[in-house]
């Protein structure tokens, strides 16, 4: 997976109300399996899933922070009076297609709550291709909505504590990836784009990528792209495949540079803390 040729776009003041909107609800806690529309009910459109959180959408909304707004209140009368066709699987990219979903049923409950947390993931400034990663994204939001997540695990539907302690949050760490890239003038968009859905399909195989996100290039050519992995190992395994292999050697004549770094991302008990700092092996959960 590489960043991708695209228009320059930015968040407008609209994109910021909907982060608002998205820090202002929740799923519903549903007998439904993992509280998801189904897929193909969220629009395919790369910008709105890149920049406007989009995939927020699967989430089951429930104005359960004050004050709801009148959007989430009208989005949970409407899903009450008529339910929407669920969904095991979650749109954790731009590609919102069969091939490039997460299966959810084959993580542990803190992965599938973080994944569904990084649903409104969206960067926060047009310099991000060059800004330091941890300023360039919404992470405070991403954070808040796990800990709300967190909290609503820890509840049976008479908000009495979960047997077995369901819903606690141990400090664990994950895998990130960056690719930071400046591409040739040159370029071929289309094979470009080729490449890195095939990548992307070849990684959603391990069952371990999270998140991968990536923008759209600058006046100068330079982009940025990131995943978020369960565990380094699922890297590993993602990065086998044979699109991989003819992406790395379409990287010379596709890019004048390209700076990969690896990341370990922390979050602390009860999701009371979280941090990014260089990858080290060490002994953490998650590794």
């Amino acid at each position: 997976m590489a960043p991708q040729i695209g228009k320059p776009l930015y968040p407008t003041s609209d994109t910021e109300s909907a982060e608002e909107e998205a820090r202002a609800i929740l799923p519903t806690k549903t007998p439904t399996p993992f509280q998801l529309n189904h897929h193909s009910l969220i629009t395919t459109d790369f910008d709105a899933l890149r920049f406007h959180a989009a995939a927020a959408l699967q989430l089951r909304l429930s104005p359960t922070l004050k004050p709801a707004t009148a959007t989430a209140t009208a989005a949970a009368a409407a899903a009450a009076a008529a339910p929407l066709p669920t969904d095991t699987h979650l749109i954790v990219s731009p590609y919102n297609q069969p091939g490039h979903l997460l299966d959810l049923r084959r993580l542990d409950r803190a992965n599938q709550l973080l994944a569904q947390a990084l649903t409104i993931l969206q960067p926060t400034r047009p310099d991000y291709a060059t800004a330091p990663y941890t300023e360039s994204f919404n992470w405070a939001a991403v954070f808040e909505l796990l800990r709300q997540l967190v909290a609503l695990e820890s509840q049976d539907e008479a908000g009495a504590a979960a047997p077995g302690g369901a819903g606690t949050w141990p400090a664990q760490s994950f895998y990130v990836v960056t690719f930071r890239s400046r591409l040739r003038a040159d370029a071929d968009g289309e094979r470009l784009h080729l490449l890195d859905a095939h990548s992307h399909q070849e990684a959603m195989a391990s069952g371990g990528l999270l998140k991968y996100w990536f923008g759209s290039k600058d006046a100068e050519h330079r982009n940025l792209a990131t995943c978020i992995w369960r565990s380094r190992e699922d890297a590993r395994l993602g990065g086998l495949g044979p699109w991989h292999k003819k992406a790395r050697g379409a990287a010379r004549e596709m890019y004048e540079s390209i700076e990969f770094s690896t990341l370990r991302l922390t979050v602390g008990e009860g999701v009371g803390d979280w941090e990014f700092g260089e990858w080290v092996d060490g002994n953490l959960k998650g590794e």
